[in-house]
């Protein structure tokens, strides 16, 4: 039984862990991932930018408390991909 190949968008730390988050919170705003995620706002926002290009993630910018806010929310698309990824990572592990 050979591996499944992983996806390659989500088979990097920073992209995996906002889905990840976002997985679990359906939504979550920049600020908030920049925190659970300890990356710097260049690299959150380039990798924002991967997620939401693929499909993965919708992007809405506005204003919260006269500040600019970009929320994150996971996709149905973004959903399969995660859940196939982690599919596919478990004989890697010997999980299942």
């Amino acid at each position: 039984m050979g591996f499944a190949p992983l996806d390659p968008l989500l088979h990097n730390q920073l992209r995996l862990a906002i889905m990840s988050l976002l997985v679990g919170l359906e939504s979550a705003d920049f600020n908030l991932l920049l925190e659970k995620t300890g990356a710097t706002r260049g690299n959150l926002s380039v990798q924002i930018s991967k997620l939401k290009e693929a499909g993965y993630i919708s992007v809405v910018k506005g204003y919260k408390d006269n500040y600019p806010n970009t929320e994150c929310a996971i996709t149905y698309h973004g959903i399969r991909a995660f859940e196939t990824y982690v599919a596919s990572l478990k004989p890697y592990l010997g999980i299942g």
